[in-house]
Formats: C-alpha cells, structure tokens, sequence
C-alpha cells in the first residue's frame, strides 16, 4: 500500500474510532490465530465466513479469525464473563476467509465494528444501526443507504409452511443470497398453503419505511404469525425520531448469509459500489454455543470497500501533510528544535545539514507547509528565497497551516 493511501485509511479509522469511542465503546483485541476447536463450536453457523486452516509444528489445527463478532463471543463468554454487562466493545482488525481461488474476493480485509452483548430490546437494535450512520457520516460518506431485514419474518413464515426440512433449507439458502424466483418457485410446491406461499412471493420484494412494515405484518397475520415485525417496527420508529429515515430504509430481501443472526439484520450501501459496505445484526443465540446464553448485537464496516465508496463520492480524508522541515548546520540544534515544534503540535522532519534555499527546495519536495532553520536555541523560518524571516517567538506557536500530501 502506498504511503498515501496508508494515511488515508488511517485518517477514516481515527474517524470511526472516534464516534465508537464518543458512544462508550470500549477497544478489544482477539487473537489473530485460534485454536480451530475454540471457533468450532459455531463453524456450522458461520456461513460464508469460512476460516483458513493450518497445522503448527505440534499438529494441532489452527485457524485464521474469519471475523471479529466469533472470537469477541468467546471473550465475552469466557475471560468476560462476571462482568454484570451490557458490554460495549469496538475493533479495528485484520480477518480472513478461505474463498475459491477463482472467485475473485479478498481473503485478507480489515473490519471496524462494534459488538453489544447483554442487551436486547428495540433501543439497542436502534442504538447499534445509529452508531453505524453516525460513523459512516464521520468517515465523509454523506450518502449511504442502511437496508434492515429481519431473520423472524423469514423464519415465521417457513415454519407456518409446515413443508419438510429438506424445503426449509432450500427456501433459507435461496433467500441468503437474494434469489427471489426460486423462493417463488418453492411456494408454489405442493402442500404449501396458500396464505404463506403468496406471503413467501410478496414479503422478500416488500420495500420502503414504516408501510413496508405494516404490509409485511398483515401478510404475516393471514399466515398466522402477526408479532413477528413488532421488534423491527418499533426499532424503525426510534430511528426515524431521531432523525435517521434519509438513511434507514425496510427491505425484508435483507437476509444476512451468516447462520448465527435471530433478529434484525442490517446490511450498509453506498451510490457507486454494487457490494455492501458493512452489515451486522441480532445474534442472540451466539454465545449459547460457549455455554453463556445472552442477547446481543452488531455490526462491522468493511474498511476496503468504505475507502472506495469514499473515492467514489469524491469524498477520501487525506492524512496530515508535514507541518516543516526542519534543518540547520548542528545536529544537536536540529534535534533540540524539532522536539520544541513537536511539543507545540507541529508534524515536522529533520533535514540535519540543510539550510538556506536547499532546506527550502527539500520542504517543497517532501510537501511540507514550510521550512524552519534551527540556530542554537533559536528557530527561524525560512522565505522562498532562503532567507530567515526572524526567530519563532517562545513558546513556539501552533503551526501556521496544513498542506495536504
């Protein structure tokens, strides 16, 4: 990666960071590689998130973390468990998911996201999808759509089917990766009752706000299942009170792939990019498989695609370009120097040796705002000529300016 787009990555991080940080989300680190036995536990409802596996010198099999919430459940469940909760954790990290070579996706991407355990209720799905908005908005992305499903109307409507297990599979793996025909075409099998095959022909093409819901809820009701969007409904109006209905749009064709979410999904987009951004959800039965039941929820960015969503807008944070290069004929000086500027705020680079028009020509090859000249315990900038344009005063001033890189 190039040191530009390094620094570009790492301004949009500290801006996410910041929001999850300001909601009281506390930093968390998991181990890169586990134990294949340690994310076993729940490997059947991981879905796409397919874990690299690999031998150590002993032959225990390992495995590289194919997301955060897998590990961060184990935490909670295991070194976390007397804390009386919610808990409120954030991340940054590296993950790693085995693909056919020939698929053309990433193995290796990075996520930034939350995860909320021990709670549950309409206001924590609320808070959970507001911390999302409100982190893709600091990362300069003004436009982004944030599509809620739920797994219970899907799952509602498959059990009032009554149809064998076999059907159930086929019409949860159809509707995991959005193909609505054959949903369709597997409603209309024999035996089906026909409340919930025109309700499984309908549902997962429903779109929109607060009417979406109620259309759903009175499909739902004629198969028998009325309460199964009272959870999402509810969520949906706190997020429109607040102020989020631009973003937050109902789309019951929202089915997030991994096997482990109970309740409301979420999936993230942005104009200029076909793939979603991020997405997260309820996951309330996760942490039974580590023997510690409790509600919880989340979400994750992926941090590859929010970058070229940004380039997309026209809207990528540039990093922060070198306040100064600083130079003079002592070394010591330059030091002593660099060190006054660093402490007032200044972002700065020795240039030992430099001075004069040649300290200049450096700051403007290496994009610094100016160029300083250390001369004993003095500092001086230096005009566009070479010359000194008088001492900086004590204490050293906060910088002048920014220049981009």
């Amino acid at each position: 990666m190039l040191l530009s787009e390094a620094a570009e990555r790492e301004a949009v991080v500290e801006r996410v960071v910041a929001v999850f940080d300001a909601w009281g989300y506390s930093p968390v680190e998991t181990p890169v590689v586990e134990a294949y036995e340690a994310l076993g536990a729940v490997d059947g409802q991981a879905g796409e998130a397919a874990p690299f596996r690999l031998l150590d010198s002993d032959g225990q099999l390992l495995a590289l973390r194919p997301d955060m919430t897998l590990p961060i459940a184990r935490v909670a469940a295991t070194r976390l468990a007397d804390d009386p909760g919610p808990l409120r954790v954030r991340y940054v990290a590296p993950v790693f998911r085995e693909h056919a070579s020939l698929r053309g996706q990433a193995r290796q991407f990075t996520q930034a996201g939350i995860e909320l355990i021990g709670g549950s209720g309409p206001e924590i799905d609320a808070e959970v999808v507001a911390v999302a908005a409100e982190a893709l908005r600091a990362a300069g992305l003004e436009r982004f759509t944030v599509a809620l499903g739920s797994v219970e109307v899907l799952g509602e409507l498959v059990d009032a089917a009554g149809m064998p297990e076999g059907w159930r599979t086929a019409v949860l793996q159809a509707a995991h990766v959005r193909n609505v025909p054959e949903v369709e075409r597997l409603a209309r099998e024999p035996g089906v009752p026909a409340e919930v095959a025109t309700a499984l022909a309908t549902v997962l093409r429903t779109r929109g706000g607060l009417e979406a819901i109620e259309s759903c809820a009175e499909a739902l009701a004629r198969c028998g299942k009325p309460r199964a969007v009272d959870g999402l409904r509810d969520t949906f109006e706190i997020l429109a009170r607040l102020g989020y209905g631009g973003e937050v749009v109902v789309d019951f064709g929202t089915v997030r792939s991994f096997g482990y979410y109970t309740g409301i999904v979420m999936q993230v987009y942005a104009p200029g990019l076909g793939l979603p951004v991020g997405g997260g959800g309820r996951y309330d039965r996760l942490l039974a498989a580590y023997e510690r039941p409790a509600p919880a929820a989340g979400f994750a960015l992926g941090l590859e695609r929010l970058m070229i969503a940004l380039a997309e807008a026209g809207a990528t944070p540039h990093g922060r370009g070198l306040d100064a290069l600083v130079g003079g004929r002592d070394a010591a000086s330059c030091f002593r120097g660099a060190a006054a500027l660093r402490a007032a705020g200044w972002r700065v680079r020795l240039e030992c040796g430099s001075t004069g028009i040649g300290l200049v020509k450096a700051a403007e090859r290496a994009g610094a705002f100016e160029a300083v000249e250390a001369d004993g315990d003095a500092l001086y900038r230096l005009d566009r000529a070479g010359g000194r344009t008088g001492p900086l005063p004590t204490p050293v001033p906060p910088p002048a300016g920014r220049r981009e890189p």
